[in-house]
């Protein structure tokens, strides 16, 4: 199995390929590591490739904001260069300038 480097980086501000949400990364998995019953809930036909970076999000729709757990495949750069508004983006990033929040020290994983 090939690994290939992340594409997107911790503090990168991203949005969902096919789904209406944003939101700032806070941790890299290099692969899958979530467990197979949220895997096979995915509907076959979106249901992403195992072995490739898997990105968690402190994410936001219109609605809500809550983490989310999205594979590279289905990540784009977010270029509207609004902030996130989740709650915990302020407890672990700084300032965020084109589309990259500054990391706290400390709150790195």
């Amino acid at each position: 199995m090939v690994h290939s480097e992340a594409k997107f980086q911790i503090g990168q501000v991203v949005k969902h390929r096919l789904f209406p949400f944003r939101g700032v990364i806070f941790d890299v998995d290099p692969v899958f590591n979530n467990t197979e019953e949220w895997w096979l809930a995915i509907p076959e036909h979106l249901r992403p490739r195992k072995d490739q970076p898997f990105y968690h999000l402190l994410a936001e729709n219109d609605e809500t904001e809550y983490e989310a757990y999205v594979s590279e495949q289905n990540l784009l750069i977010d270029e509207t260069g609004k902030p996130v508004r989740h709650p915990q983006v302020k407890e672990m990033f700084g300032d965020l300038k084109d589309g990259l929040y500054a990391i706290l020290p400390g709150s790195a994983h």
